[in-house]
């Protein structure tokens, strides 16, 4: 199942480019380039998603960019769309045997 993820990155001067993913709070990740920034965040939010159903937590929907557009905290940011592939929990278990 394929499922759409906003992501907004920005970038100062002396960093690399810096990828929030306002639908997963304390997801965050970072790339030397744009492209590694978003494929960066593709893993990030992956790898999130599957930590939230090893802890029996809802995945939040994900929201379309308008919605975030007008944070502040997300103000001067390039935003993208990353569709990620939600894992199957038999996926998670093979990865993570015992755990489920």
């Amino acid at each position: 199942m394929q499922r759409p993820y906003p992501i907004v990155i920005h970038k100062d001067p002396d960093s690399d480019y810096c990828v929030t993913v306002p639908d997963l709070p304390g997801c965050i990740t970072a790339g030397d380039t744009l492209d590694d920034a978003q494929n960066q965040a593709l893993e990030a939010i992956q790898c999130h998603i599957e930590g939230m159903l090893l802890d029996d937590e809802p995945i939040p929907e994900a929201k379309d960019i308008a919605f975030h557009q007008n944070n502040p905290e997300y103000a001067n940011g390039t935003w993208k769309s990353v569709s990620i592939s939600l894992p199957d929990i038999s996926e998670i278990q093979v990865r993570h045997p015992g755990l489920i």
